[in-house]
C-alpha cells in the first residue's frame, strides 16, 4: 500500500518541469563575443511562482462509528486536484567586460538612479553629520 498522498506526485511533477525551465543561464545568460573583443553578457529577473491544491471527495454513509473507524483507514478517497507554476524572465541588463574593465549597463534608467543613491548614501550621511555637528559648535560657542 503506498502511503503518499495524491498531492505529493502533482506537486513534484510540477517543480521538475518547472525547474528544467530555470537554470543558471537564464539569469546570467551565456557570453557573446564581439568583433572589438568585448564579451557582453546577458542579466535578466527571473520571478517563479507555484500553486498546488486538491481534494478528498466522500461518501455520506449510514454506516455506525464502530464499521467507519475499522474500514476508513483501509480506503482511499476519490482524489481530483491540480497544480502550476510560471516563469517570467525579464531582462534587466547587459554586462559588458572589455579592455577598460567591467560595466553594467541597466535597461531601465530608475535602476541606475538606485544604484546611485546606494553609492552616494554613505557620503550624504557624512555631510549631515558634519553640518550637524558643525551647528552644535556655533551653539554652544554663543551661550
Amino acid at each position: 500500500m503506498n502511503n503518499t498522498h495524491p498531492i505529493e506526485g502533482l506537486m513534484t511533477t510540477a517543480m521538475e518541469n518547472l525547474k528544467q525551465i530555470v537554470d543558471v543561464n537564464t539569469i546570467i545568460g551565456d557570453p557573446i563575443q564581439s568583433p572589438d573583443g568585448s564579451t557582453i553578457i546577458t542579466v535578466s529577473k527571473v520571478g517563479f511562482g507555484f500553486a498546488a491544491g486538491g481534494s478528498e471527495f466522500g461518501q455520506a454513509s449510514q454506516q455506525s462509528d464502530s464499521d467507519q473507524s475499522s474500514d476508513s483507514s483501509d480506503q482511499s478517497l476519490p482524489f481530483g486536484g491540480g497544480s502550476g507554476g510560471g516563469v517570467t524572465i525579464t531582462p534587466i541588463g547587459f554586462l559588458i567586460v572589455n579592455k577598460q574593465g567591467v560595466q553594467m549597463i541597466h535597461l531601465h534608467q530608475h535602476a541606475n538612479l538606485y544604484e546611485k543613491l546606494v553609492e552616494v548614501a554613505p557620503q550624504a550621511l557624512d555631510k549631515i553629520k558634519e553640518i550637524l555637528s558643525k551647528n552644535d559648535n556655533s551653539n554652544a560657542s554663543n551661550k
